[in-house]
């Protein structure tokens, strides 16, 4: 089972919310997922987010992979900056 970070929508007719979801790939938009991670609300001004960093990167070190939106909204919580930091740095290959 793969897991993807993404968002699914709530909210009324022209005025969506989204939750920031942890979800099994072959599930729909709306459909199953396993936890939630934060909400983000577009419209109100300026736009709401609210993420659980500590739930965030516990999905991106067991493999979950963000959507595009997502790894934005990541990097504005600075979700993606802590997660980046626990990684360990790729080792240069010396030339010869």
């Amino acid at each position: 089972m793969s897991v993807k970070l993404r968002l699914t929508r709530v909210g009324k007719t022209k005025q969506p919310h989204y939750r920031i979801v942890a979800a099994d790939t072959r599930s729909a938009r709306d459909g199953r997922f396993l936890e939630i991670v934060g909400n983000y609300h577009p419209q109100s001004e300026p736009s709401a987010l609210t993420v659980d960093n500590a739930k965030a990167l516990k999905w991106l070190k067991q493999g979950a992979l963000p959507s595009e939106r997502v790894k934005k909204l990541f990097e504005i919580s600075g979700a993606w900056a802590e997660f980046m930091a626990t990684k360990p740095a790729k080792s240069a290959k010396t030339a010869k």
